[in-house]
């Protein structure tokens, strides 16, 4: 499993401390940027990390300022399940529950400790399957609307 990672500029610092993090731990990281704190559009960023795990199995992991637009644009991708989490619980249950393929985190919303503790959670829990099967199923089902 490969972990696409992406942030606009709000979300920068956060993402190299997760990237650094995530190489330590060693995972395959796809960092696709920012690489300064220019100003760019965080939905293009949503987008692109979006689009790379869609129909994989890899995972992604997207951070702005608040984790709000990011998350929002990259759940504008068919397939994806992009949950903002700001806790181990959210991360933990966005797993369980949900089958999020996708985590966002906002630097400007928890402190880095925090969101290093949300990353390992999310990535060390698994879909529970069962009767939250079914209502994926229903979330995945919106798409074709």
């Amino acid at each position: 499993m490969k972990i696409v990672l992406a942030c606009d500029h709000g979300g920068f610092e956060l993402k190299e401390a997760v990237r650094e993090h995530l190489t330590k731990k060693g995972y395959e990281v796809n960092d696709i940027g920012v690489y300064d704190t220019n100003s760019v559009d965080y939905p293009d960023y949503g987008k692109k990390a979006a689009e790379l795990v869609a129909g994989s199995d890899d995972k992604g992991i997207v951070i702005c300022g608040t984790g709000i637009g990011i998350s929002i644009a990259a759940n504008k991708v068919h397939g994806i399940r992009c949950a903002l989490c700001t806790n181990e619980y959210m991360a933990r249950m966005s797993r369980m529950h949900n089958d999020a393929n996708m985590l966002a985190l906002g630097n400007r919303v928890i402190g880095q400790g925090a969101a290093l503790d949300i990353v390992d959670v999310w990535l060390s829990t698994e879909f529970e399957g069962g009767r939250h099967l079914n209502r994926v199923k229903k979330i995945m089902e919106i798409e074709n609307i």
